[in-house]
């Protein structure tokens, strides 16, 4: 009997590789940055050994690629350790070719430094730089502890003005975590949530006002992602298209933005330290401990795993090097 052109019995050919990829780092729901980072280094793991494929190289092929880095690249500790996540990653969940510990790598050392701090003076003259929203953001960083990417993921459901408190949700180790909010920021955050709502209507009424939402809640609740509760409390200006999806919809601020206006605060405040967003959490958590709050209450507050990570800000309290009086000052005048 004939058949159909069309049909055949050949198997299907399998995805590409950076396809297995990506789609084992969105069953674990790792986010796309890290999706993104993955691939990159993976990429470039197969580019350094002449386009050869993973499953025929090994531990002294990784070994090779992680020794350039630091040799040759002389690249950061942390970009280093980035490109060994990525082919552990590779091996273990994709090629399920686990390897066993690199001892041969030579590990770029991660230098030891203090955090830059603002008095809070000096806070206060940075913030009087910025307006609006970025007003907002950048006084909840510095007046809760927050991360950047903890701020900007915030939903509308995690501000609780009832009890004073933000909660941040799958925070730095995939952990929740409550912290104050500030009194200073309740108007202001009441009535820029406000905005938020009325933006979210207006999208709904264009076709739109979905959100993404964290893991299988959007299979779980399809009606949740319309929600209010859900929206990010610092909505995008305008709306994009999901690149894993394709949805249209509206996320949050890019990252950069704030930093920006952070930076060019700082410039016009006539502060020479180097300052960034997460210069603010710095000084957040060294401004409690000169308060007098305990190193626990603060460790929990900025959600470290150990309070060792927190014991930096001792060092840095407004108390000179260590607490120690220069020799000058106490020589007598001659």
């Amino acid at each position: 009997m004939a058949t159909d052109k069309w049909y055949s019995n050949a198997p299907a050919a399998p995805p590409r590789l950076l396809d297995q990829v990506r789609d084992a780092i969105r069953r674990k729901h790792y986010s796309l940055r890290t999706e993104q980072s993955y691939v990159f280094w993976i990429k470039r793991f197969i580019y350094f050994h002449g386009k050869k494929h993973p499953k025929d190289l090994g531990e002294v092929a990784v070994t090779a690629f992680l020794n350039h880095l630091a040799r040759e690249r002389s690249v950061a500790a942390s970009t280093q350790n980035q490109a060994l996540s990525a082919l552990l990653f590779l091996y273990k969940e994709v090629l399920v070719q686990p390897l066993p510990w690199l001892d041969e790598i030579d590990r770029v050392k991660r230098p030891a430094r203090v955090p830059a701090v603002l008095t809070a003076e000096e806070v206060h003259r940075l913030l009087s730089h910025l307006e609006g929203t970025k007003w907002i953001m950048a006084s909840l960083i510095y007046g809760a502890g927050l991360r950047l990417r903890e701020c900007l993921k915030l939903r509308v459901k995690d501000i609780d003005v009832s009890y004073r408190q933000v909660i941040v949700r799958d925070g730095k180790g995939g952990k929740d975590r409550v912290t104050t909010l500030p009194e200073k920021l309740i108007e202001p955050l009441q009535q820029h949530l406000v905005r938020v709502k009325a933006l979210h209507e207006k999208d709904l009424a264009a076709g739109y006002g979905d959100v993404e939402l964290p893991h299988a809640l959007a299979r779980k609740y399809p009606g949740a992602a319309y929600e209010l509760a859900w929206k990010f409390v610092f909505p995008s200006r305008k709306l994009s298209t999901d690149p894993r999806t394709g949805a249209i919809r509206r996320h949050h601020i890019f990252d950069d933005v704030l930093g920006r206006a952070v930076k060019q605060a700082a410039r016009a405040a006539g502060i020479t330290k180097h300052v960034s967003c997460h210069t603010l959490r710095h000084s957040f958590a060294t401004h409690l401990l000169e308060n007098g709050y305990d190193i626990r209450t603060v460790q929990e507050l900025l959600g470290h795993s150990s309070v060792e990570t927190t014991m930096i800000y001792t060092h840095v309290m407004n108390k000179g090097g260590r607490g120690v009086k220069s020799p000058l000052d106490t020589a007598r005048n001659t």
